[in-house]
């Protein structure tokens, strides 16, 4: 018979804070065992917590405990979908200028773990092979994260920050108010004098899509309309116009630049003038915007401060004297809004009797 059992689960530095009725930052001092910062603390405070730590058998990650948050200044980055394909630059990029220009005013070097293999577009931070516990703590990048996977990096005590907003409970993120920001262009759209409005998504159930979408819906419904939604494959646009020409919309709003720039060839094609016969209104900006591309109506989220923010936030987290607030562990920016000139109010409607008013 065999006598093996189930390796013990092992407690969190947060598990122990909570039974010692301490701070997180108090037990990662008392376990990491530093002089300099054991002897800010009270006899009693740190007896406290090494009884705890006994009475769970509680034994500290050796790399952790040389590395991780210890003055080495590492910050790890770790993206859910590769960063370098073209597809991906347009968010990519600006985020980690931002990013790295926080970092070297903090003084923090970034370390881009790309080990993780991609499986069916994704990653995961928890494969075999991750170093990621080189660093103090990580930032998280991607446009989808299961929650499951966020909810195993509470669980493991390491530090980290999500850049986007995230459902999951209890998770540090700096983000966007993409809701915000695509209600007030719906309602500008409005004010042109548009009753027609359609909304090209991206293929996805992330939380930034989903609160376009949600901005998109809810301007509307406040009007007493619904506007017709798609989830657009991008490597068949022309199905996507073909869509958008038969909701008879005067005004397309399109979640990723690199479609609304399809979707305006196709009109282009066509002889649909943008904004004359179309307008369209774009739920991002693209970074890499060549001079003959159209001049957009367009969101333009602030991706460099997002970026130094998340860092910002990261190194607040990380700092042992200094305790974060629940609140403030989740900060959302404003969206701003470009002009552009691609939204326009839509020619006279013909009435039901084909008369188009003087």
């Amino acid at each position: 018979m065999s006598t093996s059992q189930a390796p013990k689960r092992r407690i969190t530095q947060r598990q122990i804070a909570e039974r010692a009725g301490v701070s997180q930052a108090t037990v990662s001092l008392v376990v990491n065992g530093k002089a300099e910062a054991l002897s800010r603390i009270p006899a009693s405070t740190r007896d406290r917590v090494l009884a705890v730590i006994r009475e769970a058998e509680y034994v500290a990650d050796p790399v952790a405990r040389s590395l991780a948050g210890h003055g080495n200044h590492l910050i790890g980055i770790f993206t859910y979908e590769p960063a370098f394909p073209t597809a991906s630059m347009d968010f990519y990029a600006t985020l980690l200028s931002g990013i790295e220009g926080a970092a070297e005013s903090l003084g923090y070097d970034l370390l881009l773990f790309t080990s993780a293999p991609v499986k069916e577009g994704k990653r995961s931070v928890f494969h075999p092979y991750s170093r990621i516990r080189l660093a103090d703590g990580c930032l998280l990048l991607g446009r989808e994260i299961a929650s499951e996977e966020l909810e195993r990096m509470v669980e493991t005590d390491f530090p980290f920050v999500v850049v986007g907003r995230r459902d999951t409970p209890g998770i540090p993120y700096v983000a966007v108010d993409y809701v915000t920001g695509t209600a007030t262009l719906v309602e500008q759209a409005w004010e042109a004098g548009h009753r027609g409005f359609a909304l090209l998504a991206v293929a996805s159930e992330g939380e930034s899509t989903r609160d376009r979408r949600e901005g998109f819906t809810s301007a509307l419904a406040g009007h007493g309309v619904e506007g017709d939604v798609l989830a657009v494959d991008p490597d068949d646009i022309a199905s996507a116009w073909r869509w958008l020409r038969a909701t008879e919309a005067t005004v397309a709003f399109v979640e990723s630049p690199a479609d609304a720039l399809g979707l305006h060839r196709q009109a282009a094609k066509e002889g649909i003038a943008v904004p004359d016969d179309l307008s369209i209104v774009v739920l991002a900006d693209p970074s890499r915007a060549r001079e003959e591309d159209p001049d957009f109506t367009r969101l333009s989220p602030p991706r460099e401060r997002l970026g130094a923010e998340a860092l910002a936030l990261l190194s607040r987290i990380l700092d042992p004297e200094v305790e974060v607030p629940v609140e403030a562990q989740r900060l959302t920016l404003a969206c701003e809004i470009t002009p552009g000139k691609t939204l326009a109010a839509p020619h006279a409607q013909p009435d039901q009797n084909g008369v188009s008013p003087s």
